[in-house]
């Protein structure tokens, strides 16, 4: 860990290519050393959508000018671009989707999917639950890492800035592995092999609601640090958080990672804290509590068997995810939907299904008192159960208009699903 962590904070009123130019220069000269060897570039790109999610992905200006200009660093021998895009879809269809295949092009540095990509399985000393991980050649062969986050509220995690960027590190054969009560514990597990030389985060724009169809919020700043730890501390403040509210955070300090304490930073730039936080203040981030959608449906979240604790990033995460695309695809659907009921978990006590549908999500669910009001119960199997094949039920269930019979995303997604295997199969990445 570096003793001396920064944060740069300035002020960037619109994605300018000079002036973001000008700040990344800086970055790299309070940096003190230059990238060299392998070079990996990792943006967020877990979402996108040319109709409905524009803003959940780091902007492919910003994350292009820094390839240009690690480029001209001498002693590099190797520079990519790579990620791992929402579990199920094809990253490819997102790079598309975002611009990011155009950039590649245009500056004329690869853009790769790690799914598509050979990995190496690797042993982790410090992780909690992910004692071996396959791990992106690209991520084990890079002699300097680059991390370029999008600062977003996230739907269970508080805040997705440079730790939480780590979950696009893992391939999608393991992407669910631990993704339940245990989401935070695995996050700090990935930094083992996912642990940055420099974060420059894009908070020009910032996402709120659902990350990936994140709501767009005008922040005007790019952030800059040497440490993803000092990164998040900041992030989290100007999100509104206690750095020890953020429980990624605090774990990842629990574990050695550096302090998360406010005074542990220093703070650079031509923009403070505060004025940031004062902001965001006003900001309601839809999906972190469900109770307070605007919809006639139900949530009743219950426990885990074993941990006895919501299961944040299990079924429910799954659940917020689905509802969030089909809302942000045609804006009114949760405010229109049919009444019913979302069951995730072990809940005590009564269900109220409205005169609608119960919907028990989840293996482990079970509600221990009486099912009220149900036209019927229907139980959806999976521990934990993905966003896709909730989305397979929700629309159906509620009457609401669903994804799946999208006449242009469709069509994208099988297209480029094809893409990807034939693309596994040429780069042996079985």
């Amino acid at each position: 860990m570096q003793k001396d962590r920064w944060v740069l904070l300035r002020r960037m009123e619109s994605y300018d290519p000079a002036a973001m130019a000008a700040v990344v220069q800086e970055g790299f000269e309070l940096l003190g050393r230059k990238p060299n060897g392998k070079v990996l570039i990792k943006p967020n790109v877990v979402f996108a959508n040319k109709h409905y999610s524009r803003h959940a992905f780091t902007n492919p200006d910003l994350v292009g000018l820094v390839a240009d200009r690690v480029r001209s660093f001498p002693g590099i021998t190797d520079l990519n671009i790579g990620e791992s895009g929402g579990f199920a879809m094809p990253t490819r269809m997102l790079f598309k989707e975002s611009g990011y295949y155009a950039m590649g092009q245009r500056v004329g540095v690869p853009i790769i999917d790690f799914n598509e990509d050979r990995y190496v399985k690797v042993s982790l000393a410090r992780a909690k639950f992910h004692k071996t991980l396959l791990c992106p050649r690209l991520i084990h062969d890079a002699d300097f890492k680059i991390w370029m986050p999008k600062l977003k509220y996230h739907i269970c995690c508080e805040i997705t800035n440079a730790l939480k960027l780590n979950i696009g590190s893992l391939l999608h054969k393991e992407r669910m592995l631990y993704h339940d009560d245990r989401l935070n514990e695995k996050i700090v597990d990935i930094l083992e092999i996912g642990y940055p030389d420099i974060i420059i985060t894009d908070a020009v724009t910032i996402g709120h609601g659902f990350e990936s169809c994140a709501k767009p919020f005008h922040l005007g700043l790019i952030m800059i640090s040497n440490d993803p730890v000092a990164s998040d501390v900041v992030a989290a403040q100007i999100l509104g958080y206690k750095p020890e509210q953020v429980n990624h955070l605090r774990i990842a300090s629990e574990r050695g990672y550096g302090s998360i304490e406010p005074d542990s930073v220093k703070v650079l730039g031509d923009i403070g804290i505060a004025e940031l936080r004062q902001r965001t203040s006003g900001i309601v981030s839809q999906f972190q509590d469900m109770q307070k959608l605007d919809t006639r449906m139900r949530f009743y979240e219950g426990i885990g068997p074993n941990t006895h604790q919501i299961c944040y990033g299990g079924c429910m995460a799954a659940v917020k995810g689905s509802l969030g695309t089909i809302d942000a695809r045609r804006p009114g659907s949760l405010k229109n939907a049919k009444p019913g009921a979302i069951v995730t978990g072990i809940y005590e006590g009564d269900v109220d299904a409205g005169g609608g549908i119960c919907l028990l999500i989840g293996d482990c669910t079970e509600v221990k008192g009486t099912i009220k009001n149900a036209k019927r119960v229907k139980r959806m199997k999976g521990c934990p159960i993905g966003a896709v094949k909730v989305t397979g039920v929700l629309p159906f269930a509620f009457g609401m208009p669903s994804p799946m019979f999208d006449r242009r995303d469709v069509p994208l997604m099988v297209i480029n699903t094809i893409e990807k295997i034939l693309n596994k199969v040429r780069h042996g990445a079985f």
